[in-house]
């Protein structure tokens, strides 16, 4: 008897979520055309459908009907200029039942291959609602190119600045919440590109700060020079004063600016790198844990899957993955180091603030009437260099962090004793 479809299952039925486990993990290979080639037996039981029907069958069977098209649009347009991607996706069992999984789906030979866990996280919580806001626009007739624009305004109004960033946070926080729930705890690569990512954060909240703190002090040099125009010629010393502290205030101000702001900034390389490779680390870490999995027929049920291919396919990828990842740190550590010379550069403006800073007080102790305003200056110059100094500290030891990870991932990874011999 030919099995039913979806849509012929009583509408009774169709609710509710379909149970399985943290510790499972979902595993099924397409052709180039998403038509389903093999699977694990978690995809076969919690889809509903059997080999039968799964084999030969296009990948969209199990796609659910809540689903916003941009995350498709976005998913075949990566996948087919040759990266990875990873994504919340909500699918439709057999029964007409939902099941959430976070997906990464990678180009393989042939076509693609998709690895798949149990999402957790309270991320995944605030990302159904952004689905929800996506699909209820493209009810009005927008086309998915539209929709996936507004998938990605969306996402930015969250926090993430693109897609690359999105999917890389929400793999490694998916990751450290099932390591949590599962009583693990994550490998050493795992926790190196996890403080990475959290340092180049910190350092981009403290490159905004000290933004502010310019501004705060942008009034100063123009007070200053009100206050010399009073004193007429006694003004001229504070007058120089003013103009070289402004000078060296736009240089700082430009500095910060060129580093933190632009898709092709310094620190957006930084990020950017850093993100790539650790979303490649955990794919690659999630394939390797797949291919566990497939070495127990009974575990996974696979008994019509050729294993050994399958986990060919899978252990050729990680390999690429982790190499690639690798690539990825090469650029993290040129640009760290520029940061790094670019901090000294900073801190030798510093010196140059206090050293205008000193001479402000020289002045403010020889004028009578007009020198407790220069003195007041003074004292705002005092607060804001400070926290200019700290943040320029914070600045370099988040630096030197992201390097010493750096170059343990680098003399770590695959292939690393081979390129030190050679």
């Amino acid at each position: 008897m030919k099995e039913r479809t979806v849509d012929q299952v009583s509408e009774k039925v169709r609710v509710g979520e379909v149970p399985f486990d943290v510790a499972e993990m979902f595993f099924s290979r397409t052709d180039d055309r998403g038509i389903i080639q093999a699977g694990n037996g978690v995809f076969r039981r919690v889809s509903g459908f059997d080999w039968d029907t799964l084999r030969g069958a296009p990948h969209k069977l199990v796609r659910h009907p809540d689903m916003p098209k941009a995350v498709f649009y976005l998913l075949w347009k990566t996948l087919q200029e040759g990266y990875a991607l990873g994504a919340y996706v909500k699918n439709r069992s057999r029964d007409g039942r939902h099941y959430w999984v976070f997906a990464v789906a990678s180009p393989v030979d042939g076509g693609y291959m998709s690895v798949r866990i149990k999402p957790t996280s309270e991320l995944h919580q605030k990302v159904i609602r952004i689905y929800d806001d996506v699909r209820s626009a493209e009810q009005g007739g927008m086309v998915p190119e539209d929709s996936a624009e507004l998938l990605l305004k969306r996402l930015r109004e969250a926090g993430f600045v693109n897609y690359r960033v999105f999917e890389s946070i929400a793999l490694a926080t998916e990751l450290k919440e099932r390591a949590s729930r599962l009583d693990k705890t994550l490998n050493s690569e795992q926790n190196r590109f996890n403080m990475m990512c959290d340092a180049i954060m910190q350092i981009q909240a403290e490159t905004l700060d000290m933004l502010d703190a310019f501004k705060a002090i942008r009034t100063v040099p123009m007070n200053m020079r009100i206050l010399a125009s009073r004193l007429e010629n006694a003004g001229g010393p504070i007058s120089a004063i003013s103009v070289n502290y402004g000078a060296m205030l736009d240089e700082m101000t430009n500095w910060v600016q060129a580093f933190s702001s632009g898709q092709n900034s310094p620190f957006a390389r930084i990020r950017d790198s850093i993100l790539t490779g650790q979303f490649l680390c955990y794919v690659a870490h999630l394939q390797l844990e797949m291919i566990k999995r497939f070495g127990s027929q009974t575990a996974t049920g696979s008994h019509h899957v050729d294993i050994p291919a399958e986990t060919g396919f899978m252990q050729r990828q990680a390999d690429e993955y982790r190499e690639r990842a690798t690539t990825a740190l090469k650029l993290v550590e040129l640009e760290t180091g520029h940061l790094a010379r670019s901090v000294l550069d900073m801190k030798r403006y510093v010196t140059g603030l206090s050293s205008t800073r000193m001479m402000c007080k020289i002045e403010s102790a020889t004028l009578t009437d007009s020198g407790d305003a220069l003195g007041g200056i003074v004292d705002q110059l005092d607060l804001c260099q400070t926290q200019i100094e700290e943040r320029l500290a914070r600045i370099s030891e988040l630096n030197g962090l992201i390097q010493s990870n750096t170059a343990m991932l680098r003399a770590t990874a695959p292939g690393a004793v081979r390129r030190h011999a050679s």
